[in-house]
């Protein structure tokens, strides 16, 4: 039993305070509508990695490292197809590049962090959480509450995403292909998707993104689902740019002070 003055007994006070906190308990209502829509594609996208040929303990590993379903599931045609290493990181590069446009809206609220706690906050960071997180906290300026709110959001989609996947990655021999979890795993795909469009810039992304994917479709590898996501990411900084229309520009407020 570890004594009161351990660091154990301290990370467990601080956890049992967070776990107790009402920004906390808001961040899960919030997000739990959205992890049946995640769960499905977490399972689909364990699935896709083995049957896509990657060993099942690379895939877990995938899985809890990179934490990003878009451009796992962008990557993996190109490595069973044999595509050189670069363009498999590019590609993975390239449909990240929106949690630039998070980042940079992020930093607001948490510029004001230690550098691991900002690195250990982008870990978790999702599209669904972005979203959530803005809605909940409209001014770009730190407040009580903020982190727990985020971790509340996140942990739950964090849980939502990888056991799931995990259950993918064990029982993908095992999934009958006659289930259609792919098509399962569009729809909720598309469900997420239509979540996040709240504003005019992000239906404009979303247009953007998907005429730049059927004008690339001929491309080779799938190499379409990275000109779209490029496009849109292009698009998104031009709203967000003074005069862009696309809500509140990302250079208009100035980064806030360190809360004394």
């Amino acid at each position: 039993m570890s004594s009161p003055g351990s660091p154990a007994a301290a990370l467990k006070r601080h956890v049992q305070s967070l776990c107790r906190h009402p920004e906390f308990r808001r961040g899960l209502r919030d997000m739990a509508p959205m992890v049946p829509g995640l769960a499905a594609w977490g399972l689909v996208t364990g699935v896709a990695m083995v049957r896509s040929g990657l060993d099942p303990w690379l895939a877990l590993l995938m899985s809890l490292t990179v934490y990003a379903g878009s451009s796992q599931l962008a990557s993996l045609p190109l490595i069973a197809a044999g595509a050189p290493i670069w363009v498999v990181l590019l590609t993975g590069f390239v449909v990240n590049l929106r949690f630039v446009i998070y980042s940079a809206q992020w930093r607001f609220y948490f510029g004001h962090l230690p550098r691991w706690q900002r690195m250990s906050l982008g870990y978790l960071g999702a599209d669904v959480s972005y979203a959530m997180f803005m809605r909940r906290w409209p001014e770009p300026e730190p407040q009580s509450g903020q982190i727990a709110y985020f971790l509340g959001g996140a942990l739950l989609l964090w849980l939502g995403w990888q056991i799931p996947s995990i259950l993918g990655i064990v029982l993908a021999d095992g999934v009958p292909a006659q289930w259609g979890l792919g098509f399962a795993g569009t729809l909720a795909l598309i469900g997420l998707t239509c979540s996040l469009l709240v504003d005019r810039a992000t239906w404009v992304c979303a247009g953007v993104a998907a005429a730049a994917a059927v004008a690339a479709f001929a491309l080779p590898y799938k190499l379409n689902i990275v000109v779209a996501v490029a496009a849109a990411v292009a698009a998104g900084l031009m709203m967000e740019m003074p005069g862009g229309g696309g809500g509140r520009p990302i250079g208009a407020v100035q980064p806030a002070r360190r809360p004394s």
